[in-house]
């Protein structure tokens, strides 16, 4: 007879073999031999898919190092005008996706936009006369990327400057080390991990990127992959394409573990008091401030203020049924993609406690790195195996009844959802684990001898006691399914539209007023999770004081 934790083992196991799958499919066809098209890309626009990326990750880099660090040593160390409403204001951008402030941007500073408007009117200039950065360039990516991406380096920092002993600092000050030589020789290496770490998590953002630079004209792999795949028609040369931008963000992966590996850092006391800011006066003050407030008005306030003033001055055209139909599209998905991941993540998280072997772990692990792996990449492999299935399937029921059984999983909504599972699993893995961490493992252990099983007492301890994990976990994933745009692009039944397929639609277009209200949409319903996270942060801390 099998026991319940076999069951359970083995529904683990079988469940991280599912998610793993799309990854194994484009990974797989690094073996078949290229083709006439692959070598085509090779001679023609590879190197230039691969320069792009790199130029665009290193842009990336000093952007949100720059925006993250700096602003997390001020938040932290420093007390200064503004400081307070500065530590949760400069998540919002993380609410911001990088295409549509990338759609506002060049509604602001484009040709026609107007601030060259208003330049041109003010010195009576013409085309020519002047020169204007050029939004829509390798640049322009760079910098729209590094404005929404930085809250990732932000927030790592922030906590480990947070998680600092006042011991070390302190030691550092009676030394006759001012607070910049503080910052450089101790508090900058002692976060260096979660440095790297807030700098992985933005650069694999940057190479999923596909809304950005596609509209910006950047030739990069997320843009080749749709082109080969639609353009050239070739299913082998995208999923190579695949492979390759696969490798980038392992190779990123690997890296930022090396890092946290590679070096030690201990705390030589224990205790976190209230932190001594450093108090900042005058020009350095107004300075500080400046610096911040300049980081959440381009991140945030500019862009959602525009996108305000277009949502407004075209709701009478826009907010009709198709717009309604929209949000209850991307609602559905969202409700639907995140309840299946909160469900499994529970699964899995507890199938974790329960069975602490390595294959139980590994297939945990594996389960949660769909999101190191770009949507485009996902897409790309969950389509490959669903459309075998299908015409596999269909040719058999031809050939045995004469029927045809047209497309059951390829094209459909659950292919969409399935590739939504694997992509963003992990935000709630990660965040179940966490709370199951909190709870005592005697708790399951009074439950089992009272004969209740494991199913049970999940249902009747942890989820009780889980409730404000399960809402943040249910929260991020929902956000993050309304955001995605690349795999809902490839992945979407027939004429079924969602509100950022719409707003890409739109701009694509050049109407990016119409597209506002769809993109101010997800914009507020982005907040919601920045809010919790700003508040996690602020508990944390007092926790560790108290």
């Amino acid at each position: 007879m099998i026991s319940g934790t076999s069951v359970w083992r083995g529904g683990v196991v079988l469940i991280a073999s599912l998610l793993a799958m799309p990854v194994i499919v484009i990974l797989g066809f690094l073996l078949v031999p290229a083709g006439e098209v692959w070598h085509h890309l090779v001679s023609t626009v590879l190197p230039d898919y691969v320069k792009n990326s790199l130029l665009l990750m290193l842009g990336v880099s000093i952007g949100v190092l720059i925006l993250g660090v700096g602003s997390a040593w001020l938040t932290s160390m420093c007390r200064f005008p503004g400081s307070r409403l500065f530590e949760w204001s400069l998540l919002l951008p993380m609410a911001m996706p990088a295409y549509i402030i990338a759609y506002t941007y060049t509604g602001l500073f484009d040709f026609a936009g107007p601030a060259q408007s208003l330049l041109r009117e003010w010195t009576g200039w013409s085309y020519g006369d002047y020169w204007f950065p050029e939004i829509r360039s390798l640049e322009g990516a760079a910098v729209m990327l590094s404005l929404v991406l930085f809250p990732y380096v932000y927030l790592l920092s922030r906590a480990a400057f947070l998680g600092q002993s006042l011991c070390v600092l302190d030691v550092s000050r009676t030394l006759g080390n001012g607070p910049w030589r503080t910052f450089f020789t101790v508090a900058l290496p002692l976060a260096r991990p979660a440095i790297v770490a807030g700098l992985s998590l933005a650069l694999m953002e940057t190479l999923a990127d596909y809304g950005t630079v596609q509209y910006f004209g950047v030739a990069t792999f997320t843009t080749g992959i749709f082109r080969t795949w639609f353009g050239l028609d070739s299913t082998a040369a995208a999923a190579q394409l695949s492979a390759v931008l696969l490798l980038f963000v392992f190779v990123l992966v690997v890296l930022e573990r090396s890092s946290r590996r590679s070096a030690r850092y201990h705390h030589t006391s224990q205790r976190h008091q209230v932190l001594r800011r450093y108090p900042l006066a005058g020009w350095r003050g107004a300075g500080a401030a400046l610096f911040c407030f300049g980081i959440l008005f381009f991140g945030f306030l500019l862009p959602a203020g525009q996108l305000l003033i277009w949502a407004v001055t075209t709701a009478d055209e826009r907010l009709d049924a198709q717009f309604l139909s929209l949000v209850w599209h991307s609602l559905e998905l969202a409700g639907i993609a995140s309840l299946l991941a909160l469900a499994l993540a529970l699964f899995l998280g507890y199938g974790r406690r329960l069975h602490g072997n390595w294959a139980v772990q590994l297939a945990v692990r594996i389960a949660g790195m769909g999101y190191a792996v770009p949507g485009t990449v996902i897409a790309v492999g969950v389509m490959i195996p669903f459309a075998a299935f299908d015409n596999g399937l269909d040719a058999w029921t031809r050939s045995q009844f004469g029927l045809s059984t047209g497309l059951l999983l390829s094209g459909t909504l659950a292919a969409l959802l399935f590739a939504y599972l694997v992509r963003f699993l992990a935000v709630s893995l990660q965040t179940v684990e966490a709370g199951l961490a909190k709870i005592r493992p005697s708790m399951d252990e009074v439950s089992r001898s009272m004969g209740t099983g494991a199913a049970e007492t999940v249902r009747r301890v942890h989820v009780p006691m889980l409730k404000g994990s399960l809402v943040t976990a249910l929260l991020l994933v929902f956000v993050d399914v309304l955001k995605e745009l690349p795999a809902t692009l490839i992945l979407r039944p027939f004429n079924f539209n969602t509100l950022a397929v719409r707003a890409y639609e739109l701009a694509s277009d050049e109407r990016l007023a119409d597209a506002s209200l769809a993109s101010l949409t997800i914009v507020a319903v982005g907040i919601v999770p920045v809010i919790l996270l700003s508040r996690s942060i602020g508990r944390s801390r007092h926790e560790q004081a108290t």
